[in-house]
């Protein structure tokens, strides 16, 4: 980290990714039982089973995961802040200036977040008065549901910068499953010019990005200062580089593959935009 800041997103996905697949596991206790071994093997796979099946949802993505999850269960969220606090004290007492940006994802309503700032100040106080040292961090979120994009001004109160979670607002916001959309309709969707092309590849910006210049404008309005970014594949994607360069956005987020044309389309946008407005101050 050291010199530079870094964004640090707490635990997104739904809690069944870290179980094991429940229909291997129904299977594996079916052979236990048929054979007849039973046990301390068996009642471990049954009680495992029994959990996989509790957090299985219908729709997943749209269910208990991101912040939803450190409201229910504030611990996992505190453990992982303190393990980022205590780290950043220790840089600090080692000579090295880190500045951690907390990012919590998935907020849709500003109780959410006012909550979890609440806990994320609180920690940064004993981790700091534990060690006996001071150091910068930032709290934010992403902006990933359109209810937090027409809401950004409530929530730009407790957010000190917003990371627009684009894979995830395209989805919400066509109300598109990616997983299925890609692999039943999109392409025949672009074939048949319902749409000009993939919105997870380059942005919808009549769509999701009035989204994005609602947030940042309701944004700015209650916070003027805020850091504005966005995460996702379209921040590799040079027409959305371009557009997030139009509403002022500060910085894109890619995969590491796509981080030299992302550099790129970055610099072209800028230098266009400046070029425009050398040319419309001539005029």
């Amino acid at each position: 980290m050291n010199p530079f800041p870094v964004t640090i997103r707490l635990l997104d996905p739904p809690l069944h990714e870290f179980l094991p697949d429940e229909e291997e596991l129904a299977i594996e206790v079916a052979l236990l039982r048929e054979r007849g071994n039973g046990g301390a093997e068996l009642r471990e796979k049954e009680a495992l089973l029994k959990k996989v099946r509790a957090l299985s949802e219908i729709n997943p993505m749209l269910g208990f995961r991101g912040c939803r999850l450190g409201m229910i269960y504030p611990e996992i969220y505190e453990m992982q802040v303190r393990a980022i606090f205590e780290a950043a004290a220790q840089c600090n007492k080692e000579g090295m200036q880190v500045e951690p940006e907390i990012m919590h994802p998935l907020v849709s309503i500003v109780t959410e977040l006012s909550f979890l700032r609440e806990m994320t100040d609180r920690v940064a106080r004993e981790v700091m008065e534990k060690h006996g040292v001071t150091f910068k961090y930032m709290v934010g979120t992403m902006i990933e549901v359109p209810r937090a994009a027409v809401t950004a001004d409530e929530i730009a109160e407790h957010a000190q910068f917003f990371s627009f979670g684009t894979n995830d607002l395209t989805q919400t916001t066509f109300g598109f499953s990616r997983d299925d959309a890609e692999g039943k309709f999109l392409a025949q969707y672009v074939e048949k010019k319902v749409l000009p092309e993939n919105p997870f590849v380059t942005l919808d910006r009549k769509g999701v990005g009035k989204m994005v210049e609602i947030a940042c404008e309701l944004g700015r309005k209650a916070r003027p200062d805020i850091k504005l970014g966005i995460c996702g594949e379209h921040g590799g994607d040079p027409a959305s580089i371009e557009f997030f360069q139009s509403v002022g956005l500060t910085y894109v987020s890619c995969s590491p593959y796509r981080v030299p044309v992302a550099r790129l389309a970055a610099a072209q946008a800028a230098a266009k935009a400046r070029g425009e407005r050398a040319t419309s101050s001539t005029v």
